[in-house]
C-alpha cells in the first residue's frame, strides 16, 4: 500500500489543508493529539463536553497557524451524536478521526449506576461505530485517511470492578481489527489503528475518584510518548499500538497464558476505590 502523503505534502500539492477531528478533545490524550495534528498541518474539529476547555485550546492551536473550531456535544447523547456525526460525514477534507471520548467506572457491576453503564456502551460503541462510519466513505473515496480508535490495554483483559470498561475496549479491539482488514481487501490508502495505553497522566483516574497510588510511579505514562508512538504506528499502518514497552510485554503474556490463570490473577484485583465513582468522559 502507498504511504499516504503529509499533511503538509497535501497542503502544497492542493491548497487545502487536511482536517483532523477529535472526540475527547479536552484534556489528556485528545488535547495532546490535537496539539501534535496542529503542528503536523492539519486544521482540526475538537469535541467534547466541556465547552470552555475546547475553547482555550482553539485559541491555542489557532495562535500557531491551525483552523481550529470547538464543538461541544456528549457523546452519549442522540441528538449530539447526530450533529457531530453529520459534521464528520460532510468533511470534504477530512483526513484523520480520532475516537477518544470515553470514561471508566471501578465498581462491581450489578451496584453501578445502570444509566452510567449503558452510557459507557453508548460512547465507546455506538459513537465509535457511527463517526468511523461517517468518516470512511469519504477517506475512501479519496484514498487518503487515518482512523485511531483509543482503546486499552484492558481490552485485552476482563475482571472485576471493570467489566463494561473491559468489555467496550475489547469490542473497540475487535472492531478496528475488522475494519483493519477490510481496507487491505480494498487496497485502501486508510489506516485504521487501536491505540492501547495502559495508565497514563491524564484526568481519568483522578475523575474515577481512584488513587494513582495503587501502582508504582515508573507504571504511568505522559500522554506526549503515548501520542507520538501512535501517530508513528499510523504512519507505518500498524494495526495495535500499545505504547510502552512494559505494556506491550504484559499484552503478549496476556495473550499466551490460559484463561484460569487470566482468571485467578484478576481475581486478585485490589479495591483501589476512595469513595463515590463519578463519571467522566475524556
Amino acid at each position: 500500500m502507498r504511504v499516504p502523503q503529509s499533511a503538509p505534502e497535501r497542503q502544497a500539492s492542493s491548497g487545502e489543508r487536511p482536517l483532523a477531528v477529535v472526540t475527547g478533545a479536552s484534556s489528556g490524550i485528545g488535547a495532546t493529539y490535537a496539539r501534535r495534528l496542529a503542528q503536523e498541518g492539519y486544521d482540526l474539529l475538537l469535541i467534547a463536553r466541556r465547552e470552555d476547555r475546547l475553547q482555550q485550546l482553539c485559541s491555542e492551536l489557532s495562535g500557531r497557524g491551525a483552523q481550529a473550531r470547538a464543538l461541544a456535544a456528549d457523546l452519549t447523547r442522540e441528538a449530539d451524536v447526530a450533529r457531530v456525526e453529520e459534521a464528520v460525514r460532510t468533511a470534504k477534507n477530512l483526513e484523520f478521526l480520532v475516537n477518544n471520548a470515553g470514561f471508566g467506572t471501578y465498581e462491581f457491576f450489578h451496584e453501578a449506576d445502570a444509566s452510567g453503564q449503558a452510557e459507557m456502551h453508548q460512547l465507546h460503541v455506538m459513537a465509535t461505530v457511527r463517526l468511523t462510519r461517517a468518516a470512511l466513505p469519504g477517506m475512501v473515496g479519496r484514498n487518503r485517511g487515518y482512523v485511531v480508535n483509543v482503546s486499552s490495554v484492558s481490552g485485552f483483559m476482563q475482571g472485576p470492578y471493570s467489566v463494561s470498561y473491559c468489555a467496550t475496549k475489547a469490542w473497540m479491539n475487535s472492531f478496528t481489527e475488522g475494519l483493519h482488514l477490510e481496507m487491505r481487501r480494498l487496497g485502501a490508502n486508510v489506516r485504521v489503528q487501536a491505540l492501547c495505553p495502559g495508565f497514563t497522566l491524564t484526568e481519568f483516574h483522578q475523575a474515577m475518584n481512584m488513587d494513582r497510588g495503587f501502582v508504582g510511579r515508573s507504571w504511568w505514562m505522559a500522554p506526549e510518548p503515548v501520542v507520538e508512538e501512535s501517530l508513528a504506528g499510523a504512519r507505518q499502518g500498524r494495526l495495535y499500538v500499545i505504547p510502552g514497552l512494559r505494556y506491550k510485554l504484559i499484552v503478549a503474556l496476556f495473550r499466551l497464558l490460559p484463561r484460569p490463570v487470566l482468571h485467578a490473577w484478576a481475581g486478585r484485583a485490589p479495591n483501589v476505590h476512595r469513595g463515590e465513582s463519578r463519571r467522566q468522559v475524556r
